[in-house]
């Protein structure tokens, strides 16, 4: 691709000629009405010579009469052959986010697609909330079939995304098709499993391991799974309680016992869905889990515990230390063994 030639968008309807390149990734594309577009390379196709392409600019300087010029040729615009799949007359919709670079899954963003799975055309709003209105981040129309590429974020955008809506039409051009009704699907995403490379999988729509999230299956809006602190809380007594009746084998220790405790304080590990719940609500859950194994053990003097709270931003690492300096200040901590552990753990010794 070079400047001059002329390119067509890929994901979207539209084109034009080719002004320059911003970074490896993107080009400026100067459309029909003189405008330069950011487009990402990967999403544009060289159709054709520049030349051949007229293009209204407001630099371009005027034709004094009586100077003939012939009309420029219109172009009609490309009609795109929709391929219509078995099953497709049923609406399946997702999110998907992939991270840039899995090689560096720590430090890299992430890149948000639209994926259409029907034989229908969607026109389409993904937006995000905060505090109590929504910002729109990508609207559009998206061909059947199809995937779409909405945007590229860091890491400390994702408090950003923690509550997104999606409301679509479907429709399809030139024939008759069954009416779908206007969809408006609200969702949490779990921010969590962002930084968990085993959450992105396998699937039908992208060569690498992308998370998912379906907006409709097979016509049915999803609905979210709504939790209230209140509902919350009594799960948690119930189970605490549930816990405490059933039945604990007896272990003995000697004396001198060295034996080491492992307690892995990761959300994934202490709750099967985390829905309906905030970043605040995870760690103080944590934190309360932290809080119940120091007081089981505060009367074993000598018992080592290591709590693994993982390396991550460090903020419930920093929070443990401050219990440990404060409500636990008689007891020693230190970092646990780096070999089995790396940054991501605390030992705790009783006394």
């Amino acid at each position: 691709m070079k400047i001059g030639d002329k390119v067509r968008f890929l994901n979207s309807v539209g084109g034009g000629i080719v002004r320059g390149f911003q970074g490896k990734d993107q080009v400026l594309v100067e459309d029909e009405d003189g405008f330069e577009i950011p487009a990402l390379i990967r999403e544009c196709v060289v159709v054709g010579d520049g030349n051949e392409m007229q293009v209204r600019s407001a630099n371009r300087p005027k034709i004094q009469a009586p100077v003939e010029v012939p009309a420029p040729r219109k172009e009609e615009p490309e009609e795109v052959k929709v391929e219509e799949t078995p099953g497709g007359d049923r609406l399946n919709v997702y999110l998907a986010f992939l991270p840039v670079d899995p090689k560096a899954f720590q430090q890299t963003g992430y890149e948000a697609y639209f994926v259409n799975d029907s034989n229908y055309y969607l026109s389409f709003n993904y937006m995000c909330r905060s505090n109590n209105s929504w910002t729109s981040r990508y609207n559009g129309l998206v061909e059947p079939n199809t995937k779409i590429f909405m945007e590229e974020f860091e890491k400390a955008d994702l408090n950003e995304l923690e509550r997104v809506c999606v409301q679509l039409i479907a429709f399809k051009k030139d024939k008759p098709y069954a009416l779908k009704n206007a969809i408006s699907v609200e969702l949490r995403l779990d921010t969590v499993k962002f930084y968990k490379i085993h959450c992105f999988m396998e699937n039908d729509y992208f060569d690498e391991d992308a998370l998912l999230y379906p907006i409709v299956r097979d016509d049915v809006p999803e609905r979210e799974l709504l939790v209230s602190a209140t509902e919350l809380q009594e799960a948690m007594q119930r189970k605490a309680r549930e816990d405490k009746r059933a039945p604990q084998s007896i272990v003995k220790k000697k004396k001198n016992d060295s034996a080491i405790l492992e307690v892995d304080l990761h959300i994934g590990q202490l709750l099967d869905n985390t829905n309906g719940l905030s970043n605040g609500d995870m760690l103080n859950y944590q934190l309360d889990k932290f809080r119940e194994v120091m007081e089981r053990y505060a009367s074993q003097k000598g018992q080592k515990i290591v709590f693994i709270h993982g390396k991550g931003n460090g903020v419930l690492r920093k929070a443990i230390e401050k219990e440990l300096n404060t409500r636990y200040k008689q007891h020693y901590f230190q970092d646990a063994s780096f070999r089995e552990y790396g940054f991501g753990a605390t030992m705790v010794t009783i006394r």
